[in-house]
Order: structure tokens, then sequence, then C-alpha cells
């Protein structure tokens, strides 16, 4: 997950307020819900500690919300009377919650809204394609190609004009699979889709996307089925989700080996709270790796008003020359000093047949230099 749209809550200082709420329900008693869902997160805010124009500025925004149609959820971090940022999930979250505390709780959005792949889907046949774009937000057609018209079927017979038209049917097919692809190609630049769907008969899925540039190659999904046959928000989830488990599963693949020292004793990867610590004081984290469930997630550490400015024990942010300090959970604090050396951070989990505590801890990074 790229952090840079986290910028404006690290440009000002804490404390925070952070509030998750859960949006997927739409039923004639929704809005009257939502309302009750802003007034117990603002009270919540209260019960924590948390200044009344805050309060107030989350309520607000909440109640906003009461008849909105998102699929999902939203997320609310607010300081100072105002709302500075409000993102929309790409899943729901298990419960609505709010916290006050010094940093933001923006780990969460790891899991909730970090990776969210944006798909094309191409509904192919002879003639061309229609373009559909989907993500967790919903749907949109993006258009779509048309290709030459005639011949485009083979007849039975075998004399040597039929075998000429059914030649020219298949450079009929093969200039209509180079239109389509070619249209795909510039409309995955023009989206940044990290995944291409093709729907159709499967030779002229194939004929797509073997004229597809190379370096498309990995975000080729081929779905079975007639052009005609439209896509249900079950497959495509289905496909979305797969996407997101093969990427952090090749991360966590690419740490685990990256951990192992060189022929110099030297590793490309750091794991546990006091190495990570000392990797983002010298802004040499290259990627985050989070494990939600792992322990060290929550593990307390302390910060200074900089992102660079934290420790693992109180005593130790005074030997830099910090005198103001507060406690924070590790992962916060860790997505803090990545945010600010323009690192991404991901969420990971245990896939089959993986180390049972990788990172150790629940906490990762693979290194810019050893």
């Amino acid at each position: 997950m790229e952090l840079a749209f986290l910028h404006p809550l690290y440009e000002r200082p804490g404390p925070w307020a952070s509030v998750y709420v859960d949006t997927s329900r739409h039923d004639e008693h929704t809005p009257r819900e939502r309302l009750l869902t802003a007034r117990a997160m603002a009270g919540e805010l209260a019960g924590q500690g948390a200044d009344e124009a805050t309060c107030r500025a989350v309520r607000h925004a909440l109640e906003e919300l009461r008849h909105s149609a998102e699929p999902h959820g939203r997320a609310l971090f607010a300081r100072d009377g105002e709302v500075v940022l409000d993102p929309p999930l790409a899943r729901s979250p298990q419960r609505d919650r709010a916290q006050w505390a010094p940093l933001p709780r923006v780990a969460p959005l790891l899991e909730l809204a970090g990776e969210d792949p944006v798909c094309v889907i191409a509904y192919v046949d002879r003639k061309g394609a229609d373009f559909e774009l989907r993500s967790a937000l919903g749907r949109d057609d993006t258009g779509g190609v048309g290709g030459r018209q005639w011949p485009l079927h083979r007849t039975g017979t075998v004399d040597w004009s039929e075998r000429h038209f059914q030649l020219r049917v298949e450079n009929t097919w093969e200039h209509n699979a180079a239109e389509i692809a070619d249209a795909l190609a510039v409309c995955q630049e023009e989206t940044g889709a990290d995944l291409l769907v093709l729907v159709g008969d499967d030779r002229e899925q194939r004929s797509v996307h073997e004229r597809l540039p190379r370096r498309l190659d990995d975000l080729v999904v081929e779905a079975s089925r007639g052009a005609d046959s439209r896509l249900l928000d079950d497959d495509v989830e289905r496909i979305r989700a797969g996407h997101i488990r093969d990427r952090a599963a090749a991360e966590l693949e690419r740490f685990l080996a990256a951990r192992n020292p060189d022929d110099e004793g030297r590793a490309g990867a750091v794991e546990g709270v006091p190495a990570l610590v000392g990797a983002a004081r010298e802004h040499r984290i290259d990627e985050l790796l989070i494990r939600p469930d792992g322990p060290d997630a929550r593990r307390e550490v302390w910060i200074g008003e900089d992102p660079d400015q934290l420790a693992v024990r109180r005593t130790d942010l005074k030997v830099l020359g910090e005198q103001n300090s507060w406690s924070a959970r590790a992962d916060d604090a860790l997505i803090r000093s990545a945010v600010a050396t323009d690192a991404p951070a991901l969420a990971v989990s245990l896939a089959p047949g993986a180390p049972q505590d990788a990172p150790v801890g629940g906490l990762g990074a693979l290194l810019r230099w050893k």
C-alpha cells in the first residue's frame, strides 16, 4: 500500500481522533442507525479525553453519511475541531470503533483500504470487446473497441474457395484480437488497473492475451465463459482477493529470503521492534510488513514530534535530544516513519507452508541498503 495519502496526518501534532465505521448495511433503518453511530463514536472519543470541538466535527461528519450508499465503510481522522482525512474503505470493519491517541490509528487501513486492486474486465468476442472498470467501490463502463465485422464465421466445406474464405476469417479474428489488445493496453495505462480480466471463449481470450504487451503478463486473468455472460460481483471479488493473497505471499517470500545474511553477514530485512526502530531512525525501511495479529503490533514504543524520533524506551529519546515524548503503538509509529520516507506498507498473513511466526512478532521490513 502506498502511503503518500497519509501525509496530512503527520503535518500537525496530535492527539488524534481515529474512527472506523461500517456503511455496508442499506435499508429503511440505516439513516436512524447511522445517527446513533455518530452519537456513540463522538461519545467514545469524549470519554477518552478528546476535546469538544473534535468530537463535534467527527459527529457531524458521520451524520453526513446517514444516506451514503458506500458499500463498505469509512475512516475518519480528526484533530482540533477538523476532520483532516476521511478515506473510504475497500472492506467493512468488523465493528465501529473510535480512538483518541497521540498518533492517528492508521494500521487498520492496511487491511481495510490497503490492497484495493482495480480491474478492467474485457468482454471479448469476434467482433470486438466491451470494457468495464471494477473496484471495491463499484463499476463503470469504460468504452470498448469494435473490429472488422466481416467475415467472422467459418464454413464446413473444404473446396478451394471456402478455404480462401476461412483464411479471411482467420485474418479477421487476428486483426480484431490485435485491436482489442491495443485498446486494452491503453485502457490499463489510463486507469492504472492492477488486473486485466478477459471474459469470452477460450480461443478469443487466448488470441487477445498473446497480443498484449509482455509487461502486462502478470496482470492478466482469463475467465472462461461466453462474452455475453457478465461476471457477477462474487466472481470479481474472488479474482481481486486472489490477487491480494498472491501479492502478499510474494512479498513475504521476498522478505524471508532477504532476512538471511549474505556472505558478509548482512541481511536485507529485519524483524522485531528494536531492529525496526533502528532502521526507521536511519531511514532504511524500504517496505514495512505488518501481520495484524502479531503481538508486536500493539507493543508500546516512544515517539517525539518528528517521525524519526522513535525509541523502544523513553530514556532513549532523551539521549537523542527529544524533551517531549509520548507512548504509541509500534505499528502506527512505524507507519509514520514509513510515510516520512515514502516507503510502502503491506498487511501480510501466514500462507500454508510459511514459517508460523514471520515476521517475528508480526513486524518486519525490507531494507533499502544492507
